[in-house]
């Protein structure tokens, strides 16, 4: 496809060509990565951030929000969870936390390395060149990084630097390959003043940058940000402003399977907060492939709110496990076992 044939699909709202867009999308994603949805524990270690991001609820700016960072034995307790759960992979977000050192880190990858089976998926946010090798040889298998937006002025505008520092995710999500880490990334979808041109340009951008991972979500709007406070002075026009809605969603999923047919696609916790019933199944008959069950205890959760109202903030894990295999078998596919590699994995690397 060429650019305009995705604005084309993004602007579409015509449900029978819609409804062949979704199974498009469907049958590559059974054809390149197949019928299991694999489960992805995430581990939210930390909601200390150092950074201002305009759009999120835990930026440092966020005095009303209390702040934490799990002990070690705590996160071990959570790695021995999705073992128990036969979950593939564990993933460890946090904000951009200096707290989270290199040594420590690499300690604990190496631990989860030795005492289980899993992949290890860091999300820490924009790290020196130094943490990011030092992690990759304790054991760290892949890296998330969302770029947001590939409008620069947009991202500027929505997503200050360090005092002193350039930002430049795309830049240091090229690095992260060449370091030898699978990568994702992601855009959100509905951001005030992203136009569909820019979005069209964002689906481009994964294709390029070759992904094996990614995860798209609705812009959903925090009154503790900076942008949920101006959005409205902030859109685009009426005609270019791309919606923050779930349909709007499912189209990104489906286009980044067509673009990118070896990648695991994740169907988020964002879907599922804008339609708790069916949001998660939506996502995976339109493209995905990926679930993440959330591990982290329920004391934590309600903090880690990066915006308000995030779905299965009450559940414990357990719950949510559960959940997720009743949602996957629901819809007629299998749960995935082991890692979930992405198929793109051994070529990307050739690539780089």
């Amino acid at each position: 496809m060429q650019k305009k044939d995705y604005i084309d699909w993004l602007i579409c709202e015509d449900e029978e060509k819609l409804a062949n867009l979704w199974k498009q999308a469907d049958e590559i994603r059974e054809q390149r990565v197949g019928n299991p949805v694999h489960l992805r524990g995430l581990i939210e270690i930390s909601n200390i951030c150092t950074r201002e991001c305009h759009y999120c609820g835990i930026a440092a700016g966020n005095e009303q929000l209390e702040r934490y960072r799990m002990p070690e034995e705590e996160i071990m307790a959570c790695v021995r969870e999705a073992v128990d759960y036969h979950y593939g992979t564990v993933v460890l977000q946090a904000g951009e936390d200096f707290g989270i050192t290199k040594e420590w880190m690499s300690g604990l990858i190496r631990r989860i390395k030795a005492e289980t089976h899993l992949a290890v998926t860091l999300s820490l946010g924009e790290r020196s060149d130094e943490e990011l090798v030092a992690w990759k040889e304790a054991g760290a298998d892949r890296y998330l990084l969302r770029f947001e937006t590939s409008n620069r002025a947009l991202y500027d505008r929505i997503h200050p630097p360090l005092a002193g520092e350039e930002s430049d995710r795309i830049a240091l999500l090229k690095r992260l390959r060449e370091i030898g880490y699978e990568i994702g990334s992601g855009v959100m979808i509905g951001i005030p003043g992203q136009t569909y041109e820019d979005l069209a340009n964002d689906i481009l951008t994964f294709k390029e940058l070759n992904l094996d991972m990614i995860g798209v979500g609705p812009y959903i709007s925090h009154a503790g940000t900076p942008l949920g406070r101006d959005e409205a002075e902030l859109k685009a026009s009426p005609e270019e402003q791309v919606p923050n809605t779930e349909a709007m969603t499912y189209k990104v999923i489906a286009l980044a399977r067509i673009a990118c047919p070896d990648a695991n696609i994740p169907s988020t916790s964002a879907l599922a907060t804008l339609n708790t019933a069916t949001g998660r199944e939506l996502g995976l008959a339109r493209g995905a492939n990926i679930v993440m069950p959330n591990l982290t205890p329920k004391k934590y959760r309600a903090m880690y709110e990066i915006y308000p109202a995030k779905a299965c903030i009450d559940e414990t894990a357990a719950d949510c496990r559960a959940c997720m295999h009743r949602r996957i078998l629901s819809i007629g596919r299998a749960v995935g076992s082991g890692r979930g590699d992405s198929p793109n994995k051994g070529k990307s690397a050739q690539a780089a």
